[in-house]
C-alpha cells in the first residue's frame, strides 16, 4: 500500500543509483521513486552502462559520475545540492558514500545492500572510508547478505561518526528479492525522521 511522503524543508529529494548488474530501472529503485512521490527522486545511470558495457569503471571515474549526477539533478530541479540525499543499491550506494567521504555535501545516505566485502571474501573489506562520512546513513540489508553479515556490519558502522540507522531484513540475500515494499517502508520511514530531527 503507497503512503506519500510530503517534500521535507530540510531534504530536497533522493540520487540514487543502481548496483553494478543493473541499471536505473532495477524494480528496487522504480518501487521507491513511486513511494517517495512528491519527493523529487532521480535515478541515475553509470556512464559504462549507458556505454553498453558490463563491466563497471574504477571507482574514482564511479564516484565522478556519482558528482556530475548530483549536481545535473539540483540544476535541472532548482534544488540545493546539499539538501539531497544520496544513495542506492549495493556498488551504487558505495560510490555515493565514497563521494561524500570525499567532501560531496549532503543531506543524508541511503544505503540498500551496502557491499561490505566481496562474496567469501570478508577480508578485502570497503569501510576505509567509513571515518570520513559524517551525515545521516540508513543501512538497509538482509540478515544472509553474503556481501556482509550482521555481525560484520555491526564491528565497523561505528566508525562512521554520523547518526546510523540499520533495518535487517529477516531472511533476504543481497538481492533483496521480494522486499521491495519493507525496503521502501524502512526508507520512508528514515526518511520522515530525519525530516523531523
Amino acid at each position: 500500500m503507497s503512503r506519500s511522503l510530503p517534500v521535507s524543508p530540510s531534504v530536497s529529494g533522493l540520487f540514487l543509483t543502481p548496483g553494478a548488474g543493473s541499471d536505473r530501472n532495477q524494480t528496487g529503485l522504480l518501487a521507491l521513486e513511486e513511494r517517495l512521490a512528491p519527493l523529487p527522486v532521480e535515478r541515475m545511470d553509470f556512464p559504462y552502462r549507458k556505454a553498453g558495457k558490463h563491466f563497471p569503471d574504477r571507482a574514482p571515474v564511479l564516484v565522478e559520475a556519482v558528482r556530475d549526477g548530483v549536481a545535473d539533478m539540483a540544476a535541472a530541479r532548482g534544488v540545493d545540492p546539499s539538501r539531497l540525499v544520496l544513495g542506492g543499491r549495493s556498488m551504487g550506494g558505495r560510490m555515493c558514500s565514497m563521494a561524500v567521504a570525499e567532501g560531496l555535501p549532503a543531506a543524508g545516505l541511503v544505503l540498500i545492500c551496502y557491499p561490505l566485502h566481496p562474496p567469501k571474501k570478508p577480508e578485502n573489506l570497503r569501510v576505509e572510508h567509513f571515518g570520513a562520512i559524517d551525515v545521516p546513513c540508513l543501512f538497509v540489508s538482509g540478515d544472509r547478505d553474503e556481501f556482509g553479515s550482521p555481525d560484520e556490519f555491526d564491528a565497523h558502522l561505528d566508525a562512521i561518526s554520523g547518526p546510523v540507522t540499520v533495518v535487517r531484513l529477516a531472511g533476504r540475500r543481497h538481492d533483496l528479492k521480494g522486499a521491495d515494499e519493507a525496503v521502501c517502508d524502512a526508507v520512508g520511514d528514515w526518511l520522515e525522521n530525519l525530516r523531523s530531527s
